[in-house]
């Protein structure tokens, strides 16, 4: 937007919030001439904006009563920014001493945008699932989300132009097809961790895939519409396949309790946790648990250093069934724990 064409917008501005505005004044505010104000009054008049002119001691200009503000002059990107906004202050609990102030802000900007692009952010909000609290990380190129969104809204195929992480077109957990457009069946957005992913079915290899939206380079909704498969939702879809991922190391751990429980410390994006095949003791001799069979926990890390500790904070019984490397690093962490428990503090120096 170039700068003259906003200081008329930002004069607008000021005339909208009421009173009379002195020449002066509105020189300084804008950082301009008086005749550059003038000029750019006129520019709102032949925009048949209804500025009127008060003269006297007092004088200057004011909006004529009864004026409604216009369609409100916002970017795609701005729009998405500010209502995304207060949805993340919704969810993180901000706004929540506003009471419902944050739902009326939101309906009010709403009320205000062309339709065309008001229909196109309802498309994003609808069809948008945060898996936890949202960061403070920037929202996806609008050129972007918004078909992405809209084909997930209308149930519409996408054509995608995709990079993966080693720059090969890939999806999440999919060897890829090079970096060449290709057509999904999209079945949700979902905000994680800083990152905003679209989960669906890639015609091109025939499976479901999770796509990281800041590496989609061009998204086209196609004629036609599809029917969603029944199944988990999209949240569980994009936590799964990042669980899933590969990575140098497949771990597997057997580890006393319920499924429920387990889940409850370990992130679904960090672990597949199911009921383990066999009810046996797991080399425990069926001591030291807390009641409840055994669950086999798969996860797929690039080092294993990070893993003892986080075994260890479940606090439950447990054995590792794979890697073997992985075994003597929990025994190098139980050695240092019980060195600290039985030691003193070091001479000094």
């Amino acid at each position: 937007m170039s700068r003259p064409v906003s200081r008329v917008l930002t004069l607008l501005e000021l005339l909208q919030s009421g009173g009379v505005r002195t020449v002066a004044e509105l020189a300084d505010r804008l950082g301009v001439g008086e005749r550059t104000v003038r000029r750019y009054v006129d520019h709102l008049v032949d925009l048949d904006v209804p500025v009127e002119s008060v003269r006297g001691r007092y004088g200057g200009y004011r909006l004529a009563p009864g004026h409604r503000m216009p369609p409100l002059m916002l970017t795609d990107d701005e729009a998405l920014a500010v209502l995304l906004g207060l949805v993340a202050g919704r969810r993180t609990g901000i706004t929540a001493a506003a009471g419902t102030a944050g739902e009326t802000a939101a309906a009010k900007v709403r009320r205000v945008l062309p339709e065309r692009l008001r229909d196109r952010l309802d498309a994003v909000l609808d069809s948008l699932t945060f898996t936890t609290a949202p960061t403070g990380s920037a929202a996806p190129d609008a050129a972007v989300l918004l078909p992405v969104a809209d084909a997930v809204r209308h149930h519409r195929p996408l054509a995608i132009r995709y990079t993966g992480g080693s720059g090969a077109g890939s999806g999440s957990g999919s060897g890829g097809n090079g970096s060449g457009e290709r057509t999904v069946y999209p079945y949700g957005l979902v905000a994680h961790a800083g990152r905003w992913y679209v989960t669906g079915r890639d015609l091109s290899v025939g499976a479901d895939r999770t796509f990281r939206l800041d590496r989609i380079h061009g998204a086209r909704v196609l004629p036609g519409t599809f029917e969603p498969p029944p199944g988990p939702g999209p949240a569980e879809r994009v936590l799964t396949a990042l669980a899933t991922a590969p990575y140098r190391h497949e771990v597997t751990v057997r580890v006393r309790g319920t499924a429920e429980e387990i889940r409850a410390r370990l992130p679904r994006s960090v672990a597949v946790v199911a009921a383990a095949d066999d009810d046996g003791d797991g080399g425990e001799g069926g001591e030291g648990g807390e009641g409840g069979g055994w669950c086999r926990v798969e996860i797929r890390a690039e080092r294993l250093d990070w893993l003892p500790s986080l075994l260890a904070s479940l606090d439950r019984p447990f054995v590792v069934e794979r890697p073997d490397e992985l075994r003597g690093l929990v025994a190098d962490l139980a050695g240092r724990l019980m060195d600290a428990a039985r030691g003193t503090a070091p001479p000094r120096d």
